[in-house]
């Protein structure tokens, strides 16, 4: 399910399923995405910050487009303790890699994947990071 910004409509709440996985996509190259982000952050749970959000950037492969700094976006997880994914969606490898990984991650969420919490995964991915 998709959503341009949080909270999310209370109207549907009795239909809507439980939510695994929270992915916060910034686009590098408008400033608006950022700040709306920001904003919406406030609307999540902070259990959720246990594992199951993450920041997904798109249009790195356009430096010189850019609108947003990655330092800032990588305090933004560094403050929330979220990883950040940086791809390009424009390339299809890559589009296709990043789908991979994101369909990982909600795997792991959602509880199927056998003896791996989600705050266990991103514990990995931040000791990984910081190497």
């Amino acid at each position: 399910h998709l959503a341009t910004s949080l909270p999310l409509p209370s109207e549907r709440d009795h239909l809507r399923p439980s939510i695994d996985l929270v992915v916060f996509m910034i686009d590098i190259k408008s400033k608006y995405s950022l700040k709306n982000v920001e904003t919406s952050l406030a609307h999540v749970d902070a259990s959720f910050f246990l594992g199951k959000v993450c920041f997904l950037v798109t249009g790195v492969g356009r430096v010189n487009a850019c609108s947003i700094e990655t330092n800032a976006v990588c305090k933004l997880g560094e403050a929330y303790c979220s990883p950040v994914l940086f791809c390009e969606l424009e390339l299809e490898g890559t589009r296709i890699a990043t789908a991979q990984r994101l369909v990982r991650m909600l795997r792991i969420c959602a509880g199927h994947i056998p003896g791996v919490s989600a705050l266990s995964f991103v514990s990995l991915m931040r000791k990984s990071d910081d190497d």
